[in-house]
């Protein structure tokens, strides 16, 4: 029997009736499900699991649109303060900015991903815009990396329901937003959003996030985070208290708010009252909120543009931005005030963005190409080995379009290729089934891996049923991988004057015939693979 999502709860009914009728409706929408499943797997990441690096990027690969966003993303001056190359790996995107600030991005780019193709598509780039921002906002009032990434994603989650509502639930965002909406000279609404959301969704935003944060199986310092402190702010510090990461996160979704509805003549005096109004709580220095405010309204317009985000002509968004305060405080004048004399004094002295720097690599050479430079810059400092196999795996994965590939290391003890890195569909797990003799028994015949391997032969099956290839392929492929299409990179070099294998690259996709490799492409992919050994040869000292 169909489930009816037309019945709405009465008023007055029980709060989990309530959620159940809200959550069946979002869950109706196409796409809800596969957002609630994104998020859950990159949030479950764990910092400290040593598979969180490989997890991450596997997960973010799944998604080209994402992946290009992010790279996009990443490469805006903000994150490359340090000029040099672009970045075109996923993987050196968190050895430069770290594995929670490319988690943190991804999930708010996940956001981005579902505002497509929506009839109310503008609303939705509005209240991503303000979210954001407000998440950007309370990372730059932190002095260290680790609370900005918390203080990010906590400000950014404290909009979640609001969110939701402006997703899945948009007309009834728009009554609520109808009954909030500030005056025009940005004075309070007659009714609190809270109460405007109770009255018509049944429940309030924030609850209606807190629900779903739940579902998501969000970890429970990030919901408290996400629920607004009750009382009057604290006249005390609250740094290093578990309750410094709630005020935060309402002090920047006010500046966000402020900045977002306040004319542009009043920000800096409201920017102000904020600032003093959370100084002793939050160890503000003055003009701090004024600061953090300029420096987030150019990250926010780097990211918009990275992303190719168009607003209409005169949106209240644009208030967010960079050029509306060029533009519009100073429309018909030749002098007027400037972001200074708003309140949003320029203390970032990063430079505009350059487009070419964040042009994201669009066919199987550019990408090669990219990923080669990425490698190649991050080989001159010290480096992880995994760290510099697992960018080749990605470039391979991303350039060639692959269903997965994985990378087998030599194990000295059992004389076999073992598999010890995957990236793409099902590629942790299957990765086990790669044990690759490299001693045989006298008068053994060697399968196709092993004969592939100790000849150092770069080999492309085109159909894997074909009789003279199936005879040949090793039990464990037949039985666990059953790939129709693949490539195989051995590795080896020279010791004690003989060639010794030491790995091998395995990439596969889901049709025979499907992965054709140009000449071009070859050797660019041998490149890589020389890459790989002499990031051997450099953390061995072979």
């Amino acid at each position: 029997m169909p489930v009816d999502i037309t019945s709405a709860p009465v008023s007055g009914e029980n709060p989990a009736v309530t959620l159940d009728y809200l959550l069946r409706r979002m869950r109706h929408k196409s796409d809800f499900p596969t957002l609630s499943a994104s998020v859950s797997r990159i949030q479950s990441l764990s910092e400290s699991e040593n598979e969180s690096l490989g997890g991450l990027c596997d997960e973010i690969l799944k998604d080209v649109a994402l992946t290009q966003k992010l790279l996009r993303l990443i490469n805006t001056p903000h994150y490359r303060r340090g000029g040099g190359d672009a970045i075109s790996t996923v993987s050196r995107a968190v050895s430069l900015i770290g594995l929670a600030g490319v988690r943190n991005l991804a999930l708010s780019l996940m956001l981005v991903e579902h505002m497509e193709d929506k009839k109310h598509a503008q609303q939705l780039k509005e209240e991503f815009l303000r979210t954001v921002m407000a998440g950007t906002l309370a990372s730059e009032l932190c002095t260290n990396s680790r609370d900005a990434e918390d203080a990010f994603i906590g400000s950014l989650f404290r909009n979640l329901g609001r969110l939701l509502a402006e997703f899945y639930l948009p007309d009834e965002a728009v009554e609520v937003r109808e009954l909030a909406r500030p005056a025009p000279d940005g004075t309070p609404a007659g009714m609190t959003e809270a109460a405007a959301s109770a009255q018509v969704l049944g429940m309030p935003f924030e609850d209606l996030g807190q629900a779903v944060g739940q579902t998501w199986a969000l970890p429970d310092r990030l919901l408290n985070t996400m629920k607004a402190p009750t009382g009057t702010v604290p006249n005390r510090s609250m740094l290093g208290k578990p309750e410094h990461q709630s005020w935060l996160a309402t002090l920047a979704n006010a500046a966000a708010d402020a900045m977002l509805f306040s004319p542009p003549e009043e920000l800096g005096k409201r920017l102000t009252v904020l600032n003093q109004k959370y100084a002793a709580s939050l160890e503000l220095k003055p003009e701090a909120v004024q600061e953090a405010a300029a420096r987030a309204r150019k990250r926010l317009t780097e990211l918009t543009k990275a992303l190719k985000l168009e607003l209409p002509k005169n949106a209240q968004a644009e208030r967010l931005l960079d050029h509306f305060y060029v533009d519009a405080p100073n429309a018909g004048q030749t002098e007027g005030p400037g972001p200074e004399a708003l309140g949003l004094a320029h203390t970032d002295a990063a430079g505009e963005l350059d487009r070419d720097q964040v042009v994201v690599a669009k066919n199987s050479a550019d990408v090669l190409t990219s990923g080669i430079q990425d490698i190649t810059n991050t080989m001159v400092d010290s480096f992880k080995l995994n760290d510099i196999l697992r960018m080749i795996l990605e470039t391979i994965y991303r350039a060639l379009d692959c269903r997965r590939v994985i990378f087998c290391m030599r194990d000295a003890k059992t004389m076999q290729l073992i598999g010890r890195i995957g990236l793409g569909h099902g590629a942790d797990g299957m990765k086990s089934a790669f044990q690759i003799p490299l001693k045989l028994a006298p008068g053994a015949q060697a399968d196709l891996f092993t004969a592939v391997s100790l000849k150092g032969a770069d080999t492309l099956i085109s159909d894997a049923s074909a009789e003279p290839i199936l005879s040949r392929l090793p039990v464990w492929f037949r039985d666990r991988v059953q790939a129709p299409t693949f490539l195989l990179l051995p590795m080896s070099m020279k010791h004690q004057g003989k060639d010794m294998v030491l790995g091998l690259i395995y990439a596969d996709k889901a049709q025979a015939g499907s992965l054709q490799i140009s000449e071009k492409d070859l050797s660019l992919l041998r490149t890589l693979r020389n890459q790989a050994v002499m990031a051997f040869k450099q953390t061995t000292g072979g």
